[in-house]
């Protein structure tokens, strides 16, 4: 589509849109380009500059009310994260999305105020930097928690996104993608849905979390407590737990790696004991809590690699976490996560 559609000129468009006093000089692309989503730093005549999102996967009203709740939670969080995500400007006392569509695209815009970069974490943790990731992200959530409720109302849901799911399998396009594992996606959906009702995840308490805590979202001071916080691909008003596998990932033995699988191996460690036990002094999980790190991480692999793959990673390496997904996530996630060894390791 890149070939086809100029998104730097709908960029320009929607910033004419926005605000024709201020005149762009030029317009970078600074897009990881490993998803549908485009991101832009503008500059202008005057010497400043903001960023620009253009995004075109899924639905506008989704993308406008993800937006809106970020916004509104950097806004209310109280310090030490009252700068710690990146702010979207307003218009009107409104956020602004600005919305292209023709015959081939629909596609919107959202403009970013800079956000200072400090300390990136280290590629493997120490086992002291792993201490304080877990406090830090308990402190997170208890901010975000007390704020849940001044936040604009949300409408995707878990049972939402599972029941587009099944949807897309019962498509052509659905069909011929997952031809050789349609009846193995079904019964993990099936899965996924019957242990939710036997926790109770209904009762749970849903904040934002942003779920992709790759070490490239987010940066540190210098005595490694969170500075600050970028790319909003994956965040939703969820169960806190949503957050745990990637810091697992962040915290494990192996580290950061360009090349990457997403196994259940990082929930297993010990390096994860550690930041659960020091999450937990902070913010205490339940157990249901600790039951459904199962849970969240079967959606996950639902969700953002059988789901949504294509559009967050290249063509090839959708393809590979796919394949991974069938021959190795699912069958290890039965025989190799033991929510006793967690459970035990917080005394219950």
């Amino acid at each position: 589509m890149d070939g086809i559609i100029n998104f730097t000129k709908i960029v320009e468009e929607a910033w004419e849109d926005y605000d024709n006093s201020r005149s762009i000089k030029y317009v970078e692309d600074i897009s990881a380009k490993v998803s549908t989503n485009h991101v832009y730093r503008i500059w202008f005549e005057d010497g400043g500059n903001i960023i620009g999102k253009l995004s075109y996967f899924g639905k506008y009203n989704d993308f406008v009310e993800d937006h809106a709740i970020v916004n509104a939670l950097a806004t209310n969080l109280t310090d030490p994260f009252d700068n710690f995500l990146a702010k979207s400007l307003t218009k009107n006392g409104q956020l602004f999305v600005y919305r292209y569509k023709n015959s081939v695209l629909d596609a919107w815009v959202v403009f970013y105020n800079p956000i200072g970069v400090g300390a990136m974490p280290s590629k493997v943790q120490s086992e002291e930097q792993i201490v304080i990731f877990g406090e830090e992200l308990a402190r997170f959530h208890q901010a975000c928690h007390k704020v849940r409720n001044t936040l604009p109302k949300w409408s995707k849901s878990i049972n939402d996104d599972i029941t587009l799911l099944l949807e897309i399998l019962e498509t052509d396009v659905g069909r011929y993608e997952h031809r050789q594992n349609r009846n193995n996606i079904k019964r993990q959906c099936q899965i996924l849905m019957e242990n939710l009702d036997g926790i109770g995840y209904d009762q749970f308490n849903s904040i934002p979390v942003f779920v992709d805590w790759n070490i490239g979202n987010f940066s540190l001071t210098r005595d490694y407590h969170f500075f600050s916080r970028w790319d909003y691909d994956w965040f939703r008003m969820s169960s806190r737990v949503m957050d745990f596998y990637f810091f697992a990932r962040v915290c494990s033995a192996a580290g950061d790696r360009t090349v990457f699988s997403y196994l259940i191996d990082p929930l297993m460690e010990d390096r994860f004991i550690i930041f659960l036990q020091a999450y937990h002094k902070i913010f205490p999980l339940s157990e249901v809590e600790i039951k459904f790190i199962k849970e969240s991480y079967r959606f996950f692999i639902l969700n953002y690699v059988i789901k949504d793959g294509r559009y967050f990673f290249h063509e090839i390496y959708a393809s590979k976490l796919q394949l991974e997904a069938h021959e190795i996530y699912f069958p290890q996630l039965e025989k190799s996560f033991n929510e006793e060894k967690l459970l035990k390791a917080l005394n219950y």
